[in-house]
């Protein structure tokens, strides 16, 4: 009986305290303590809300701002890193922009701008528009470099846009008017619809169906937007005009390096061009925007928002004029490109801008026979990536396409091909195609089974040159097992444990035999 008499008064006490308590501190002021503390310090709306009373709360826009508020606060200082990024005058003389796009390889880009927005004190109701159709909302960020008390409370992304569909959608089991193919105009509940037909009720009980509707009236499109819009709940300590940063992700743009090479006459040198090539499709346009793009691969985990589907459809090439260079950097484990000047992005269009220009940059020319390309000489153009070379800056992988004047002066396309990622300092070779004159033929020409895990095997290429000129040939062979070359009709490279290479001279309208006997080990 002691234990349950001590339970019992345990409990009685418990249940006073909490009785004192919720007296001592109203559950409603309770709430917005516990919300807002992690980013104010804890004192921060505590105090807006004892000195403004209601209505400074309310930002005098008939808001209840505590009620129903989620608790979920941004941080004060979430991006302060944006400061650096869109404003001010840098020590290069940079230009103070209000709107700077990072774009990755990955149909991602990083939109961060700032913008002048009225506020009162307490909590206001701000809708953000004018941004891109495929944002995250989850990335977006917002700081008052004046104010770090300044934060969303809540926020709704609102892509319901308007259009026929969407405003029928909101009036079913409401009235509408409707004029009907034959020109009579109908009135009533809206019962369903499917293309250009509807189904009405009308008030005397009788049900309309309308197969060809030229028209719907309806008497508002209040809670539909004509673009994508963020709808904020945002505290402000201060009333007056504020110069919000805001940054988010967006899908639907992306950017690659292109180059193109002019070969001169002998193939010894050649004029290169680099561009990148932008891609927009985010539904929005960025006018005058900064432009930073970031070569690297990027980890992501993010899941697909909502799309917007765009007005226009059809895509839209333009290339644009020469302008500044981009500088580069090492950035992270990445590299950043930097365009020194202003450019518009306009939505569904591709744009072009120069990335840099060599000229008379050294190349050289390769025929290479691989026996695992088949019976064919391909035909490579290289060059070094080197400030010698007139290039010598970290080049993103695109697509290199070779070009060359003929006899007549006129340009011709040799070919293209894809390049990866190119460091400073590192080679740059680029498949051309196969050389028309130039061919070669492999044979087995003798085999023997040594034992159980040896075998003797020899080998002959011959090379065939049309031409009126020797010419310089690289022959690939691989090998695999411990091997050992017994004899061999010219010197070879051992290039790596499994790879030789004989690199031979075909005279003009001759052929060169290359032989091997290699022994291999299992």
């Amino acid at each position: 009986m002691g234990v349950e008499k001590r339970l019992l008064w345990i409990m009685a006490v418990f249940f006073s305290f909490i009785f004192v308590f919720s007296a001592c501190f109203p559950g409603e002021f309770g709430n917005i303590a516990r919300a807002y503390e992690p980013a104010f310090g804890g004192d921060g709306i505590e105090s807006a809300v004892e000195e403004g009373g209601t209505e400074s709360a309310s930002g005098g826009d008939g808001v209840e701002p505590w009620k129903g508020i989620d608790a979920k606060v941004q941080p004060a200082d979430p991006i302060g890193f944006l400061s650096s990024g869109t404003g001010g005058t840098g020590e290069d003389g940079g230009v103070d922009r209000a709107l700077e796009i990072t774009i990755y390889e990955q149909d991602l880009a990083l939109v961060k701008e700032r913008r002048e927005i009225e506020l009162k004190s307490g909590v206001n109701l701000v809708e953000y528009g004018n941004v891109a159709a495929r944002i995250d909302p989850a990335s977006v960020m917002v700081e008052d470099p004046e104010n770090r008390d300044t934060a969303v409370i809540k926020q709704n992304y609102e892509y319901d846009l308007v259009s026929s569909f969407s405003l029928l959608e909101k009036y079913l089991e409401k009235e509408i008017t409707v004029t009907a193919g034959d020109g009579e105009s109908y009135s009533g509940k809206l019962l369903s619809y499917e293309e250009n037909g509807v189904i009405l009720e009308e008030k005397d009980g009788n049900v309309l169906v309308l197969q060809e509707v030229l028209k719907v009236e309806v008497p508002d499109a209040s809670g539909l937007s004509t673009k994508p819009t963020l709808v904020w709940q945002l505290y402000s300590p201060v009333s007056g005009t504020r110069e919000l940063l805001t940054s988010y992700l967006t899908g639907g743009i992306s950017w690659n390096a292109d180059y193109a090479l002019i070969s001169n006459a002998d193939d010894t040198r050649a004029d290169i061009r680099g561009w990148v090539s932008i891609d927009n499709r985010a539904g929005i346009d960025f006018e005058d925007s900064g432009l930073k793009l970031v070569s690297g691969e990027i980890n992501r985990v993010s899941t697909p928002q909502p799309v917007y589907e765009a007005v226009e459809e059809e895509l839209v090439a333009e290339d644009a004029a020469v302008e500044s260079p981009f500088t580069e950097e090492g950035f992270f484990e990445y590299h950043l490109y930097t365009l020194e000047k202003t450019a518009t992005l306009k939505n569904n269009q591709a744009k072009q801008i120069s990335l840099f220009t060599a000229d008379s940059a050294p190349i050289k020319k390769e025929l290479i026979y691989d026996s695992f390309s088949g019976d064919r000489v391909r035909v490579f153009l290289t060059l070094d990536n080197s400030k010698e070379n007139g290039l010598g800056m970290p080049l993103p992988a695109g697509v290199f396409r070779i070009y060359k004047t003929d006899s007549a002066g006129d340009l011709q396309f040799l070919g293209e091909d894809r390049i990866e990622h190119t460091p400073e300092e590192e080679e740059i070779r680029a498949a051309v195609g196969t050389s028309f004159d130039v061919t070669a033929t492999r044979t087995e020409t003798d085999y023997e089974r040594v034992s159980d895990n040896v075998e003797r095997v020899s080998y002959e290429i011959e090379l065939k040159n049309s031409k009126a000129e020797a010419q310089e040939v690289t022959v690939v062979e691989h090998l695999f097992g411990q091997w050992e070359i017994l004899e061999s009709s010219d010197e070879y490279e051992k290039i790596d444990a499994f790879t030789i290479e004989f690199r031979v001279t075909v005279p003009a309208k001759g052929a060169k035999t290359v032989s091997y006997r290699v022994e291999r080990r299992f």
